[in-house]
């Protein structure tokens, strides 16, 4: 046996991990439940919640239980739900007119959840792939080839305003449209919501991790596929300096808080926006994430709990201080512990 080394070392850092409590007074990042929204999808009519198969544990609730989630949601210490509906396909059309109709499903649940729990702020997503049958986020052109930008953001100024009138506390346009938020901001104000926030998905890449959402509200379906390309709105994942550009935009023309999407693949943009704001940063761990996760602890390889935790802990510590994640509420169980 070669006899035991012993280094002369001022520095060592395990000093600190030796123990729980001594790990728990140096942490750097920590993960709250008040931190967290849960992005919630809705349905019309009384059918019992549907769960979304790409999506395991997370479900189309009718308005009713949409409540009752809420409510559950709120006193695990949730403050905040953002609102996707997934309509039946003959209330779409190609311009998505269904979106500016003013008893609207997303309105209607609005409501709802506003009059059952007051103190949750609820979130609205001003886009059209819900409401239209091409699932993509605007109009299209005469070609049919591209979305026009200029007219969807004025029908996007219009949902945004019911929207607030509805009760929403953040509207959140996720097009991509250039101007949309100065546009909305503009819309907002002279239609008497000035206290309605804008959460801008300032930085969203066209990424191949928004299939199971896709399919969640239905705009696969509608365009035939959930490898719809959205490329000539949303951003090219190659790129970083832009998503600073598009957060500068968004903040000049008045976004309250910055969104990037997706999340764990994109730290270094998380990061990259934290120090070129000072805004509050969110950052939405999408759909794909998600089950990426599920499938690989269904399978055996991952620890379900474990890498959730890590996943969602990573994401804080690259910058964001708003987590959107389907995880939400399991989460929010065991932070509460």
């Amino acid at each position: 046996m070669p006899e035991p080394i012993k280094l002369d070392l001022v520095q060592r850092p395990r000093r600190l991990r030796r123990t729980g409590a001594l790990r728990a007074l140096t942490e750097e990042t920590v993960l709250l439940p008040r931190h967290l929204i849960a992005p919630l999808f809705v349905v019309d009519g009384k059918s019992a919640p549907e769960e979304i198969k790409s999506m395991p544990g997370v479900f189309r609730l009718s308005i009713a239980d949409l409540v009752k989630e809420c409510r559950a949601l709120h006193k695990l210490g949730i403050r905040g739900v953002a609102l996707f509906p997934k309509l039946d396909a003959k209330l779409k059309d190609d311009k998505g007119t269904g979106a500016l109709d003013e008893d609207a499903l997303v309105l209607r649940a609005v409501r709802a959840v506003k009059k059952a729990v007051p103190e949750l702020a609820v979130i609205t997503d001003v886009a059209l792939d819900p409401y239209t049958t091409h699932g993509h986020d605007g109009v299209l052109n005469a070609a049919r080839d591209d979305v026009e930008n200029d007219r969807t953001v004025g029908i996007l100024c219009q949902m945004a305003v019911l929207q607030a009138r509805a009760g929403v506390d953040l509207v959140a346009p996720s097009d991509m449209m250039d101007g949309r938020v100065g546009a909305i901001r503009k819309s907002l104000d002279a239609a008497g919501f000035s206290g309605t926030g804008i959460l801008a998905y300032a930085v969203k890449y066209n990424s191949a991790y928004y299939g199971p959402f896709r399919e969640a509200v239905g705009s696969a379906q509608a365009a035939g596929t959930r490898l719809l390309s959205k490329a000539t709105y949303q951003m090219n994942p190659a790129n970083r300096r832009e998503a600073v550009i598009e957060a500068t935009l968004d903040t000049l023309e008045g976004a309250d808080i910055l969104m990037v999407k997706p999340a764990g693949p994109y730290l270094d943009i998380i990061r990259e926006v934290r120090h070129a704001t000072r805004k509050p940063i969110a950052a939405y761990q999408v759909s794909g994430e998600y089950a990426q996760i599920q499938a690989a602890a269904r399978l055996g390889w991952l620890d379900l709990a474990r890498t959730r935790h890590e996943s969602l802990l990573a994401i804080k510590r690259a910058g964001a201080d708003i987590i959107l994640t389907y995880f939400a509420k399991e989460m929010a169980k065991e932070l509460g512990r």
